[in-house]
């Protein structure tokens, strides 16, 4: 075994892989080696550290010296100062983790602080194509656990009492699931995970997979054990290739380390996997359209019952859960259903992985103890709203939840407690608005995806969507008509009680949460012809105030079209005839001179 005084710990996921992260790995490689540190420093590619935002990321361990925003120039600087002499580079560093000159614990930064990773624990810690780093991190042990000391039964009972319930959107609890598998008549069945991430917006199972893949491998292995399975299927969607790659990495070291297989730890027990790639078809995130499209047909849903525990893959009872309910798996047979439901509320136990964005300052991946408010994530965790704008809504649960209005910030993210405002968990995308935003552009915007979204198999998502997304475009363009408020209830009410899926029940979440919560935004925009944000071109109007104005010219010089005229330090006026309403002179006011409406 091979000893290093360090280890640069590089984030290879997505976001910072895009940033070329892997250029930056390579470089501390060749950088190391011709200062002939090879034996002594560890270059480690990781998964995401979480704050997206601040990528590429580099960590220096024993240290935990948080390098961020680095780039392949940078590289040279932090083996010369901080590997050879000893010396962190502090403008280089996360400016939140300095406090009176001194680094401090990534557990005391704002960001890290509330936050409790479980699903994410190995995730910007391990190398994820190192089956050995994994082990050495309590890798496999739930499944020994279960094979050699648990009768399936026992599994079972250990996920039930652990209050774990499904992170893919409709929060059915996990155990009951698997019971009801177990109980299910079959000689074969199957054990499925739902990769099919498709939410604008999301990338929690995403960073799941490249950054700790081996913990769904054991996951699906235990919940194959326990419901009576040998064979598994990822359904994962092409679009994300890190993922699908360290993916088949870890498979294949699992199986040559007959961790998968045949006679697992020499018990008899046979368990594989095999991965399907989804071509990004939102609604094979639907479980019965997945398991079609796994069976090589259409992805389209079909009517249930039966449900998939019944009568799921190739008409077999299937046990199905998302990336980060099996991420939560091996904890809990590792360390007790009572640990894990100590964790969270009476009803929503344990964590949840939110995909934080939008108008806030510190975009990224986040981990958080259920029944953690609002409040607390945009403003701890999230630090803020950028540019000292105020918060105006928060959506969650993607195309299918709702939005949180600003006078609501201090509710518990749970389950039930979206659910009683209008909203819901979803998968854990999680969208901060600010006071420029539109509510009516929002419910626009998400009920467009799902229009394009829409597998078209029943009417009321393939055309009642169409007619709500033709209504909210008259209204954005300043045709909106009497009655078309509640022609949008309507067909929202219609569409929730007879669409074939859940993801055309919940289709009109946004519409009716915004109608809620901003009914009066609906109503500036059809009778006042006015789109209080200024969002929407047809409706903006941009006028110079007056007595704020400082003749500074900025305005003018930006005008693509001349609208705007006026004398140096004498107050300018816009022609509303010329004005095209791009909201140019806006952005570049340095004295809020211009208003928006």
């Amino acid at each position: 075994m091979e000893f290093y005084r360090s280890h640069i710990m590089v984030c290879g996921g997505t976001g910072c892989h895009s940033s070329k992260s892997d250029k930056i790995m390579n470089r501390f490689k060749d950088e190391i080696k011709e200062k002939g540190l090879e034996n002594e420093v560890k270059v480690v590619m990781t998964g995401c550290f979480g704050l997206c935002a601040l990528g590429p990321i580099v960590i220096v361990h024993p240290e935990g010296t948080f390098y961020s925003q680095i780039s392949v120039n940078d590289v040279e600087k932090i083996v010369d100062e901080h590997l050879l002499k000893g010396k962190v580079v502090k403008e280089l560093v996360y400016d939140e983790t300095i406090v009176d000159d001194e680094i401090i614990a990534l557990e005391e930064v704002p960001f890290y602080k509330k936050q409790n990773r479980v699903a994410l624990r190995n995730c910007g810690v391990i190398n994820p194509e190192e089956i050995e780093e994994y082990i050495a991190r309590d890798g496999y042990r739930a499944l020994g656990k279960a094979l050699t000391e648990m009768s399936r039964q026992d599994v079972i009972d250990t996920m039930k009492a652990s209050g774990l319930r499904g992170r893919g959107g409709g929060g059915f609890p996990s155990g009951l699931k698997w019971q009801f598998t177990h109980d299910a008549e079959g000689d074969v069945k199957y054990v499925a995970c739902n990769a099919d991430e498709g939410d604008p917006g999301a990338f929690m199972d995403r960073s799941i997979l490249e950054g700790d893949p081996h913990a769904v491998i054991e996951a699906m292995a235990i919940a194959a054990y326990a419901v009576g399975a040998e064979q598994g299927f990822v359904y994962v969607r092409a679009e994300y290739p890190i993922a699908v790659d360290r993916l088949k990495i870890a498979i294949n070291q699992a199986r040559e380390l007959g961790l998968l297989g045949k006679d697992i730890f020499g018990t008899g027990f046979n368990f594989d996997i095999d991965i399907r790639l989804g071509a990004g078809a939102f609604v094979c995130g639907e479980e019965t359209a997945l398991m079609t499209s796994i069976e090589g047909k259409r992805g389209e849903p079909r009517p249930r019952p039966p449900f998939p525990a019944i009568k799921g893959l190739f008409g077999k009872p299937t046990l199905l859960n998302n990336v980060e309910s099996y991420a939560n798996v091996p904890r809990i047979i590792l360390n007790g259903a009572e640990w894990f439901a100590s964790m969270g509320t009476e009803k929503s136990k344990g964590t949840k992985v939110f995909a934080l964005g939008g108008k806030i300052h510190n975009t990224g991946l986040v981990e958080i103890p259920m029944g953690t408010t609002l409040r607390e994530i945009v403003y701890e965790i999230g630090g803020g709203i950028p540019n000292k704008k105020k918060f105006k809504a928060a959506q969650t649960g993607g195309p299918s939840g709702g939005c949180i209005p600003a006078d609501l910030i201090d509710t518990q993210i749970d389950y039930d407690s979206l659910i009683e405002i209008g909203s819901m968990m979803g998968s854990g995308g999680l969208i901060v608005m600010d006071e420029d935003t539109c509510m009516v552009d929002i419910a626009k915007f998400f009920l467009e995806f799902t229009v394009e979204e829409s597998c078209g198999k029943c009417p009321p998502c393939r055309i009642g969507t169409k007619r709500m997304f033709e209504i909210l475009e008259r209204i954005t363009t300043g045709k909106g008509e009497d009655g078309d408020i509640e022609k949008l209830e309507k067909l929202a009410k219609t569409i929730k009680t007879s669409a074939l899926c859940g993801l055309g029940q919940t289709a009109p979440n946004p519409v009716l949460s915004t109608l809620k919560y901003f009914r009066d935004e609906y109503e500036a925009h059809i009778y006042e012809k006015r789109c209080p944000a200024g969002v929407c071109k047809s409706l903006a109007r941009y006028e110079i105030i007056e007595d704020k104005c400082k003749g500074c010219t900025l305005c003018s010089r930006v005008c693509p079209v001349g609208a705007i005229e006026g004398t140096v330090k004498n107050p300018h006026v816009i022609d509303q005839e010329k004005c095209i309403k791009c909201g140019a002179c806006y952005d570049k006011c340095n004295f809020a001179a211009i208003t928006r409406g």
